[in-house]
């Protein structure tokens, strides 16, 4: 790993999930890696495999070489989840791909062992989104591009959480005061060696549940980002057609995108 140090205000979580499939609604985590980097620069690394209690496609397996018969006898989630909660404490979240799918994901699987990780102060930060803006690429072009070297490895969850993890650090490096401009031309702030500027440029489009269902209006009200309320505010539409939160909540949503429909519907009731 490279000497350049991020500078941390709290410990940083590096996370990479292998999955059943990509569905954050009913997919599940067969193996997730946490890398912690503390404000001392000092590091822990743990890797967990985890029964899904489902059968893993075998479309999936092609890709992390990840099958049945390799997590039968592991924990399942509900039996690790205290665990990753305990290790995770307030760190902040990193990840290549995170803040879409999981960082969602991740929180399906807590909440549908009834355990409510609070997300609330915490930073978010997608590697892949800086990479995206800034380069285009993959993690493994991110992993030739920024640190010189093949991914080895790629798609096993220890492999990727620690590239992503270098490649943050290469990236903070390489385009420290270098401007960025959007899709309009107007240029905004540059990457530079803080959390919350690092979260805040990481987001592409910042929303309200992760997943993409929920996101923010100019006045930083919660909307709709899909269907016939496309565009309107979720509080509003829930007064005005109550039935709208029930069809949602019985529908095939994610359990956090839920989550936040039913904290704002509550939120609403005691206005």
């Amino acid at each position: 790993m490279s000497t350049f140090a991020l500078k941390l205000g709290k410990p940083l979580c590096f996370f990479d999930l292998e999955t059943t499939g990509i569905n954050v609604a009913t997919d599940r985590i067969i193996e997730i890696c946490i890398l912690k980097v503390f404000p001392n620069e000092n590091t822990e690394i743990r890797t967990y495999r985890v029964n899904p209690e489902m059968h893993i496609p075998e479309s999936s397996s092609l890709i992390h070489g990840i099958y049945d018969a390799d997590v039968a006898k592991e924990p399942v989630f509900k039996e690790i989840a205290p665990q990753l909660i305990q290790f995770i404490a307030n760190g902040d979240l990193a990840g290549f791909n995170s803040n879409r799918f999981d960082i969602p994901l991740l929180m399906e699987e807590f909440l549908r062992v009834d355990m409510d990780f609070d997300l609330k102060g915490r930073r978010f930060i997608d590697v892949q989104n800086i990479f995206h803006k800034m380069e285009k690429r993959t993690l493994a072009a991110a992993s030739l591009f920024y640190l010189n070297k093949p991914l080895e490895g790629a798609h096993g969850a220890k492999a990727d959480t620690v590239a992503t993890y270098e490649v943050l650090k290469a990236q903070v490096q390489k385009y420290a005061g270098v401007p960025y401009f959007d899709k309009l031309g107007k240029e905004s702030l540059s990457i530079k060696n803080d959390i919350p500027v690092l979260a805040e440029f990481s987001t592409m489009n910042k929303t309200a549940d992760f997943a993409g269902f929920i996101g923010y209006d100019e006045q930083g009200e919660e909307i709709f980002n899909f269907g016939k309320y496309k565009g309107q505010t979720v509080e509003k539409i829930f007064k005005m057609e109550p039935s709208y939160y029930d069809w949602m909540q019985k529908s095939d949503f994610p359990r956090y995108t839920k989550k936040i429909l039913t904290e704002i519907r509550l939120r609403g009731l005691g206005s």
